[in-house]
């Protein structure tokens, strides 16, 4: 399968937790920054197109990738920018000015997830949304000296609860090399911790929040601007404090922290 543009697969939940993402009162991405996605049944990916603003994002403005297709570029050490943009281009489809439609630039970020989420044997709902943006105050971490030690620690409970336990990855330019280097984190962290991560920070540029549910992807994506925010005082008065991992496995280990996390993100 190839991409293809079928404005008929743009769920209702995509489109709301679209234009939620983009709300300018959230600071989590302006412009045509960011992007969102949800899995089909099957297998495929619904995926913001390039240049669509999230907060008026309507149907049309996503396309329909095959994730195979898209990770076969990226694993293959051969491959260019330009065979990466050739695959996201939805054949026969434009836009109203005449342009191709094709998925935004980012969609290696939605199909590598999807693709060691297979690799995990977990359930195809783990991963069902994710939504990529650049929130302000965590973009200003991620840029500065503090940003590949900022999240080694959880700093606080609810981070633990809503957040887990999270990936960094160091800068890429977005694309095909941001691909590449992302996927090898997201395996490595598969391997070390059996699961996905929620959410994923990119250095010097934004966060990736990975849910089975839209409200799922809203409160990883909130709590990402909290602990940043969290970050940024405590490094303003002294530096960090955080829990040690005797009291973070603990706080894990717990059969209620376990079915909170749960209900967080399957939205309950």
């Amino acid at each position: 399968m190839s991409t293809s543009w079928d404005p008929s697969l743009t769920t209702p939940e995509l489109l709301t937790l679209t234009r939620l993402l983009g709300e300018p009162a959230r600071d989590l991405a302006v412009l045509a920054e960011g992007n969102t996605s949800q899995r089909l049944d099957d297998g495929r990916l619904v995926v913001k197109a390039s240049g669509a603003n999230l907060g008026s994002a309507t149907a049309e403005d996503f396309v329909v990738v095959d994730v195979d297709e898209v990770m076969a570029i990226v694993d293959d050490p051969a491959a260019t920018q330009d065979d990466l943009t050739a695959v996201l281009v939805a054949a026969g489809a434009t836009r109203p000015d005449g342009g191709p439609r094709r998925g935004s630039i980012e969609t290696v970020v939605h199909a590598a997830v999807q693709q060691v989420a297979a690799l995990l044997g977990t359930g195809p709902d783990v991963a069902r949304y994710i939504g990529h943006t650049h929130p302000t105050d965590v973009v200003g971490l991620l840029a500065s000296v503090r940003a590949a030690e900022a999240w080694e620690r959880i700093v606080y409970s609810d981070e633990a609860v809503v957040v887990g336990r999270p990936l960094f990855v160091p800068y890429a330019t977005p694309g095909i090399d941001l691909g590449r280097i992302y996927a090898s984190g997201l395996r490595q962290h598969a391997e070390r911790h059996g699961a996905l991560p929620q959410l994923v920070l990119l250095a010097n540029h934004g966060i990736v929040a990975i849910a089975p549910t839209t409200a799922g992807v809203e409160a990883v994506s909130t709590m990402a601007v909290k602990g940043a925010r969290v970050r940024a005082t405590a490094y303003a008065v002294g530096g960090l404090a955080p829990l040690t991992d005797e009291q973070v496995t603990k706080f894990f280990a717990r059969d209620d922290i376990d079915e909170r996390r749960t209900n967080l993100a399957l939205g309950r």
